[in-house]
């Protein structure tokens, strides 16, 4: 049977030149970013409108797609904006647009370039998928709150491609339509522009202001992240054609490690090895990297109680604490020069290595050189040299994994 089921695509989501290096690494087969505006990574980094061919080439060379964010409402005074953004696109070669906008899609279907249509629209049913492909679309990107058995039936009607988020943050709204934060500071959500006010704790003052109340024990708007690696298996015999992570605003280690986890995932299931242990082994893995806890999201039915974060901001059983950096590269030797400028490092540590053009890169520390001395221990402020199998440059920045509850 599995010789029968498409390989699906791994999309990941990229801001500047590390996370699209790291994406590429670590086994990402399509990569989506924004360029400067009219993209919902308005409070992340994007790249310059004038970057956008070389990212594409970038992409092309490495056998790689490159999918285009034009996904925010627009405004009469933008439409010249969204011209010029296409018209790059086309002379780019960008492999998808991805946009919600009526007067965005228009233009993309003028342009004749590759519509995906974003999750912003909450496609959620058959109908709304064939009257965009009916339109024109190659792709959609349906609702999060589309369950498994509804995705199913949806791809057997529709001859379109199916696009679907299996990590990464939630939001409390319709496929993330809010207007919480534009009407309490001014910065819309539907521009990008979110900051994220349903992550906090309320309290609740009675209108006399004799008391108040903290809003129960958990952040009750704010969702966990959702994590599909337990049920990964079922998404791809669904036939869903893209996997999408989300991480607008998350570090190059986080990208490294998830895209990681879901390529390992996506081929292990091909391989016949995913299986229940290996599943545990991965998401121990995710735990690692930032998050506000693991849910299905809307998989297997509506979301509960337990299915909303306890505490603010990240659950993850690690982080990393800048250690130094790359002072150089011996390639025949396959040796790195590190100066610890902030951290001492022991044999068995680990540590990301994280640069422009290197990506990121993790590596456990088996043996250290200072002085031609094999050591145990490398002080803060040494220079030591250790085997790694990786080209890294000058400049690199060189952190220590830290453990939490461990000290060192």
């Amino acid at each position: 049977m599995k010789n029968k089921i498409k390989k699906p695509e791994l999309l990941a989501p990229v801001g500047n030149w590390t996370m699209l290096r790291t994406a590429v690494k670590n086994g990402a087969n399509a990569v989506y970013f924004g360029v400067e505006k009219l993209n919902m990574r308005a409070r992340a980094k994007n790249f310059l409108l004038d970057e956008m061919e070389e990212v594409t080439r970038f992409c092309h060379n490495a056998g790689v797609d490159a999918h285009l964010t034009l996904n925010t409402i627009v405004y009469e005074n933008e439409l010249a904006d969204v011209d010029e953004i296409l018209r790059r696109a086309k002379y780019a070669g960008i492999d998808m647009v991805i946009a919600w906008d009526f007067a965005v899609i228009q233009k993309i279907l003028e342009y004749d370039l590759p519509l995906c249509v974003s999750t912003q629209a909450s496609i959620s049913n058959s109908g709304s998928a064939k009257f965009f492909e009916e339109l024109g679309a190659k792709r959609i990107v349906l609702a999060r709150e589309c369950a498994l058995e509804q995705i199913k039936e949806i791809k057997q009607k529709v001859n379109l491609e199916i696009e679907a988020f299996v990590h990464g943050a939630m939001c409390v709204a319709v496929s993330g339509r809010c207007f919480m934060s534009h009407y309490a500071f001014g910065h819309s959500a539907n521009r990008g522009d979110c900051i994220q006010p349903c992550r906090r704790e309320y309290e609740i003052i009675d209108t006399e202001g004799n008391a108040s109340f903290i809003l129960g024990e958990d952040y009750v708007m704010s969702p966990k992240d959702l994590m599909t690696v337990e049920f990964l298996d079922e998404l791809i015999e669904a036939g869903i054609d893209a996997f999408k992570i989300e991480g607008r605003k998350r570090s190059p280690e986080y990208l490294a490690k998830v895209v990681s986890v879901y390529r390992q995932a996506i081929d292990d299931y091909f391989e016949n090895k995913l299986n229940a242990e290996k599943k545990q082994r991965l998401v121990s893995e995710l735990e690692k990297v930032y998050n506000r806890g693991f849910s299905a999201g809307f998989y297997f039915g509506r979301p509960g109680a337990e299915d909303f974060a306890t505490q603010r901001g990240s659950v993850a059983t690690t982080r990393k604490r800048y250690a130094g950096k790359v002072l150089n590269y011996f390639k025949k030797a396959g040796v790195a020069h590190v100066k610890l400028e902030a951290e001492e490092l022991k044999l068995g540590d680990k540590i990301y290595i994280i640069g422009e053009t290197t990506g990121t890169l993790e590596w456990q520390i088996n043996s250290m050189v200072i002085d031609e001395q094999s050591v145990e221990t490398a002080p803060k402020g040494s220079e030591i040299t250790f085997k790694f199998n990786e080209i890294v440059r000058q400049n690199d920045k060189v952190y220590k994994i830290v453990e939490l509850g461990k000290s060192t």
